[in-house]
């Protein structure tokens, strides 16, 4: 079985060492010249690590991240309001922790894995067609054509795969709000004395949220969609001290402003196209599902791929949206709803609650690591 997978993100080449793992030859076809260097996503959940392990890179990823084994929610300029600890989760997962570390990194594992001459880069997917016996998918500049019998489109939000199968449609919501990040290696463990790796923090005029990772934090703040960008960056010195004040203007690394969108793809599957990742489906931030979602679609779309039951591939494609739509977009979206709620607010009594019942909690944090996703699903 030859595969094309586009897109060599960790979606794509967690889709393409899948493949190879299972005897499938592989031909990877990524838009850049390079692998991405940009942190984008950083919380990797309990069965994406189980799914790293299978394919040996795990160790590696393990030794460059930050292992978190609980969370925050806690109200902005006051104390905690829940902690809830995932080693509650050590029965279900031998990983019962979030591990912080930059998406890039798990690219640069997952390559070297990879037969040479796998991944061609400068290869932007331009165009495809197909017929019951495969697909022939053109890409770059020249117009170069690509034969496989399946093609997984893993190229991203914008995905050319996806326009290629249904257009401009990709049915959902955008926030009203855009989202700004901003990277910094202030030591926020000394500002806010017994802070998490991962942090909630609510607000009823404006919440955040605190990331820790290897190489910094991460402060996500919501911020107006209609306002100038470089007012936005302007004024996020005074909004960062409103966070917490070392004294002096925090040094920020680096910034990302950008809108957030809850999408979905009229199907994963359309003849012998699948989709993954955000090429099939997006949706905000709150809650670190979307990679990971990701990871899940390349593990479970390949390993039915190399089936080659025309009936588990379809079941697994519709399984993959099902999830989408009624795990990771529910979800992410009620985080946003909860933290817009304010601090002062019953869901924060509803949380305090939460963290004292552990079997309530367990079950909480089942659905938060997305444990359930696939139980359920499956």
């Amino acid at each position: 079985m030859k595969v094309i997978v586009a897109g060599a993100g960790p979606v794509g080449l967690t889709a393409a060492l899948t493949l190879h793992r299972l005897g499938a030859d592989v031909t990877v076809l990524e838009a850049g010249a390079a692998l991405a260097t940009q942190s984008r996503a950083s919380t990797f959940h309990p069965p994406s690590l189980e799914m790293l392990a299978g394919l040996g890179v795990l160790p590696a990823l393990l030794a460059q991240g930050l292992v978190s084994p609980r969370f925050q929610y806690r109200e902005r300029g006051g104390g905690v309001i829940a902690e809830l600890d995932m080693s509650l989760l050590a029965g279900d997962t031998p990983y019962p922790f979030r591990l912080q570390c930059e998406q890039s990194k798990l690219t640069r594992l997952l390559l070297p894995l990879l037969p040479p001459g796998t991944v061609h880069f400068g290869q932007a997917v331009t165009g495809l067609s197909q017929d019951p016996s495969g697909v022939t998918v053109h890409a770059g500049s020249a117009g170069e054509s690509f034969r496989g019998d399946w093609l997984i489109g893993a190229d991203g939000a914008n995905s050319a795969v996806r326009r290629s199968l249904f257009g401009d449609a990709f049915e959902g919501i955008t926030y009203p709000d855009r989202f700004l990040v901003g990277s910094t290696d202030e030591d926020l463990a000394a500002l806010l004395p017994g802070i998490a790796e991962v942090n909630y923090l609510f607000d009823p005029v404006e919440w955040l949220v605190l990331l820790r990772t290897p190489d910094h934090w991460r402060v996500l703040l919501p911020t107006p969609a209609d306002t100038p960008d470089a007012a936005e960056l302007d004024r996020l010195p005074r909004r960062l001290l409103g966070v917490a004040d070392p004294g002096r203007p925090w040094r920020v690394a680096h910034t990302t402003l950008y809108r957030v969108h809850q999408r979905v793809a009229a199907s994963f599957r359309a003849g012998r196209v699948l989709l993954a990742g955000d090429a099939a489906h997006i949706n905000n931030p709150l809650g670190g599902m979307g990679m990971n979602s990701g990871i899940h679609d390349a593990v479970l779309l390949a390993t039915a791929l190399v089936t080659g039951d025309d009936g588990v591939i379809t079941a697994t494609a519709a399984g993959r949206r099902a999830v989408a739509r009624d795990y990771v977009q529910r979800t992410t979206h009620g985080n946003w709803e909860k933290l817009r709620s304010g601090g002062a607010s019953a869901y924060a009594d509803e949380l305090r609650a939460l963290a004292a019942d552990p079997v309530a909690a367990r079950a909480h944090l089942l659905r938060s690591s997305m444990i359930a996703s696939l139980r359920e699903v499956a």
